[in-house]
């Protein structure tokens, strides 16, 4: 069920819920959380699409404010999704026009399940300082996504320069298939030190360069950082771990699909497709504490090695 509010307050939205609930029963029952979507007007469908799957392993309530920009003439229009709309969850649609926008979070207060966490999401463009803009003030987890934003890289710079306990990256989650891989080839014998390590990917690719420096604070060897934008795969291509019986190499030639090799094993083929927000989403929401490897990472890691990734 859709409701449309058009030239409507905040004020009136929370109202209409409470008549929702009286009349259909407690709508936000089981809500585990309030996830807020900051986003731009007529971009909202993808990332609401993303929530609502990711709402079948974490029944939320997700408020959406998007906006446009600060010349439009001021006017609110709402709409509610719940029901098979919403999937597990239900759904706030704010568009804020023009000056409406100017008070975010006086927007969203009074829509928030009560003693519940809060997370932000910015699905595109991450501003500076994400834990002190209007929504990042509100929530205890705060997701970006540098991938996403016309320079990755510098995106992935202010998230670091401007890092509190609580941010997080989908550049970080889109690495955990690779950090699990790579993690299980270093189980198995020979049980050798890794000398040096070689990465390579994209070079819009955020992830490359969080790989690079995930291996570097974990491993403490020298670390190269290759980028191309000639290869059929995006995001990370190829990850080499040198030691003295031969390498480890997880190589990504083809979209999707990686080889590893390592000295006397076989070669196996592994799945490592992009991960969809879906995944990255409802990965991100299994967590409401700060994720302290991000952390060391996209404060010591990073800052050694992003300054030289271009």
């Amino acid at each position: 069920m859709i409701i449309p509010l058009p030239d409507t307050t905040a004020s009136a939205v929370s109202k209409t819920l409470v008549r929702i609930r009286d009349e259909a029963g407690a709508v936000a029952l089981g809500r585990v959380l309030t996830l807020i979507i900051a986003t731009g007007i007529g971009r909202e469908e993808d990332a609401i699409s993303a929530a609502n799957d990711a709402s079948r392993e974490h029944p939320m309530r997700i408020i959406v404010v998007a906006t446009n920009g600060a010349d439009a003439e001021s006017r609110l229009d709402a709409e509610i999704r719940v029901g098979g709309d919403a999937g597990a969850s239900e759904v706030i649609i704010l568009r804020a026009h023009g000056a409406t926008a100017t008070d975010q979070r006086g927007l969203v207060t009074g829509l928030l399940l009560p003693d519940a966490p809060v997370v932000t999401w910015w699905p595109e463009e991450c501003p500076s300082l994400v834990r002190q803009t209007p929504l990042g003030s509100l929530a205890q987890r705060r997701i970006t996504d540098s991938a996403s934003s016309d320079s990755p890289l510098d995106a992935l710079r202010r998230v670091a320069g401007g890092y509190q306990p609580g941010d997080t990256d989908f550049a970080w989650t889109r690495l955990t298939l690779w950090r699990a891989q790579l993690a299980a080839a270093l189980d198995q014998p020979p049980f050798e030190p890794i000398t040096r390590v070689e990465v390579a990917g994209a070079e819009d690719s955020p992830s490359t360069v969080l790989l690079a420096a995930w291996l570097s604070t974990r491993l403490d060897v020298p670390v190269e950082v290759t980028v191309s934008g000639e290869h059929p795969s995006t995001g990370i291509h190829r990850v080499v771990l040198h030691r003295e019986s031969g390498p480890i190499t997880l190589d990504r030639s083809e979209p999707g699909i990686a080889t590893l090799t390592q000295p006397g094993q076989p070669v196996h083929e592994i799945a490592l497709p992009r991960r969809p927000l879906r995944e990255c989403l409802a990965e991100e929401l299994r967590r409401l504490d700060p994720d302290d490897a991000f952390g060391d990472v996209i404060l010591s890691g990073f800052g050694a090695l992003g300054a030289s990734a271009h």
